[in-house]
């Protein structure tokens, strides 16, 4: 009894806990639309090997969002793969979003950072399992990647498990 007794004192009070994780306070859908290239994030069994990967939103009729989400297998060479889903708002911000690519599972978009041209985003999930640093064009300064990390540290995520995505030059 005494060692469950650690062992949930442990779970519930040993590590130290994370800050409030906020969105950002509107994101207009319509000019989050179209393709962004993915600069950085946390590895993902089913992106194994992907190159040059992309998401593509785009606004349909009933208030939903199609998601297209596509990479390059191995090298820029390489075969293209992708997966079609659909994402909804949450509540009348945008700023967090349930998406689904397989019936009847959903994940959740949460735009933490985002650019006032909607040139970069930063977008995580409200367990800090997943994180993504989004850019509408393939390639961002060093200057502003560090930028782009530290928002995503000061909102309590373990930045060591980014990885940057291979893009090609443009």
């Amino acid at each position: 009894m005494l060692a469950v007794g650690a062992l949930l004192a442990l779970a519930c009070g040993g590590a130290p806990s994370s800050p409030p994780q906020s969105t950002v306070p509107r994101v207009d859908l319509g000019r989050y639309a179209g393709t962004w290239y993915e600069i950085a994030s946390f590895p993902m069994y089913f992106q194994r090997g992907c190159v040059a990967t992309t998401a593509t939103y785009t606004p349909r009729g009933d208030g939903k969002i199609g998601v297209r989400n596509r990479c390059l297998d191995e090298s820029f060479d390489g075969e293209e793969r992708s997966v079609d889903g659909i994402a909804w708002p949450l509540d009348e911000t945008n700023a967090k979003l349930a998406v689904q690519f397989f019936w009847p599972f959903t994940g959740d978009y949460w735009v933490i950072a985002l650019d006032p041209d909607y040139r970069w985003a930063v977008v995580g999930h409200p367990e800090r399992d997943y994180l993504w640093i989004l850019s509408r064009t393939p390639q961002i300064d060093a200057a502003l990647y560090d930028e782009l990390v530290g928002r995503a540290r000061a909102q309590g995520y373990d930045v060591s498990r980014l990885r940057r995505t291979p893009q090609p030059e443009r």
